[in-house]
């Protein structure tokens, strides 16, 4: 029985992939790569419910579940975060470094694929379907540097392509895969139908926080305020939780929207100095850099933009700087009493691409 390696993302085009493979008796091992910029993944794992109110699952796994095949999680985040932030190929619209990513995925793939003694590698790729890294002569390159020439199938495009080695050794049946091509998703929804396949993440879209301009300009100041420190696991999580504002050239704010990024932002608090209103309802922030008497107040002032600003309140917000530093031994604590800043400071200091206003940036 032929084996392969397939990078499953449990999206309906990887999971269409897997099932004309298995259809064809060909043993499938899935493999799903956790780089640390997957919405959804990030959103599973601080226990952030979806848009529908339930817990976000993970949908590669699903996808392994429902067509009965192993689905193996592998974390590459620390190598990952060597890729994005000095990418040979470039940066997409954002801050997607698509070419290299797939380059090291797929390496990736490989090495998975030889110490399985697996046949091949497959994807859910479609020739056209994404500008960056789905145009017949990039495919062709990120096969080549992959390590992979020959030995990579893509099942929703076969026909369209070259044959592989696979199917020249008669391991896969050609004619029962697809020559999809383009943006267009009606041939693969009826492809589901086809195949039974009902349950799968809509709509589509892409899961990286990378290919999201205002999560693009957030990274692209950390790389740019970054002095040689090189990027980490908890840095990613901060990137992808509440409103930045750049305070100095060592100094951010981050700002909670909601309640579950209240609970991130003081789980990571750690040495930052961490601030919470006192009297009033409103957000949680954590300060990252060096902080004097100034900077606290316009970090106070800046989170008090967004508490509950009612009765006596409304003129003034209550906000609870609980520091991690010690003095003497001491963990200290004070209380500032701080006006909300105006809203043309918030549009000065946070950090959104230059199109965007603080009212509609996320």
């Amino acid at each position: 029985m032929a084996k392969a390696i397939g990078m499953i993302s449990g999206g309906l085009d990887s999971t269409l992939a897997a099932a004309l493979l298995l259809r064809q008796g060909i043993e499938v091992l899935g493999i799903n790569f956790y780089t640390g910029f997957c919405v959804t993944e990030h959103h599973r794992r601080l226990g952030i419910p979806g848009r529908d109110g339930q817990a976000c699952r993970n949908e590669a796994l699903r996808a392994g579940a429902d067509l009965q095949f192993e689905v193996r999680m592998v974390d590459i985040a620390e190598e990952y975060y060597d890729i994005i932030t000095s990418p040979k190929y470039g940066y997409g619209s954002a801050a997607n470094p698509c070419i290299d990513c797939r380059m090291f995925m797929l390496g990736k793939a490989k090495q998975i694929m030889e110490e399985e003694g697996a046949d091949f590698v497959f994807t859910g790729e479609v020739i056209g379907q994404r500008p960056k890294s789905q145009r017949r002569p990039v495919i062709d390159l990120i096969e080549q540097k992959s390590g992979l020439a020959g030995r990579l199938l893509r099942p929703l495009s076969a026909k369209l392509l070259p044959m592989t080695i696979p199917e020249k050794d008669g391991l896969v049946d050609r004619e029962r895969l697809a020559g999809i091509w383009g943006r267009s998703r009606e041939t693969q929804f009826a492809l589901a139908k086809e195949l039974g396949i009902t349950d799968f993440p809509q709509p589509a879209g892409g899961c990286c926080f990378l290919a999201d301009a205002n999560f693009a300009h957030k990274f692209f100041d950390f790389v740019g305020h970054a002095n040689g420190k090189r990027i980490t696991q908890e840095d990613a999580v901060l990137l992808g939780t509440g409103r930045h504002f750049r305070l100095s050239d060592t100094t951010k704010l981050i700002v909670g929207r909601n309640e579950h990024e209240n609970r991130v932002l003081q789980q990571f608090a750690g040495d930052r100095i961490f601030l919470i209103p006192a009297e009033v309802m409103g957000p949680s922030a954590l300060i990252e850099g060096p902080a004097d008497k100034a900077v606290l107040e316009q970090a106070a002032a800046v989170a008090a933009r967004y508490c509950d600003r009612t009765g006596e309140a409304a003129g003034k917000v209550l906000v609870r700087f609980s520091c991690t530093r010690t003095v003497e031994g001491t963990r200290q604590e004070i209380i500032l009493s701080v006006k909300p800043a105006e809203p043309e400071t918030l549009d000065a200091l946070r950090i959104i691409p230059p199109a965007t206003t603080s009212a509609n940036a996320v």
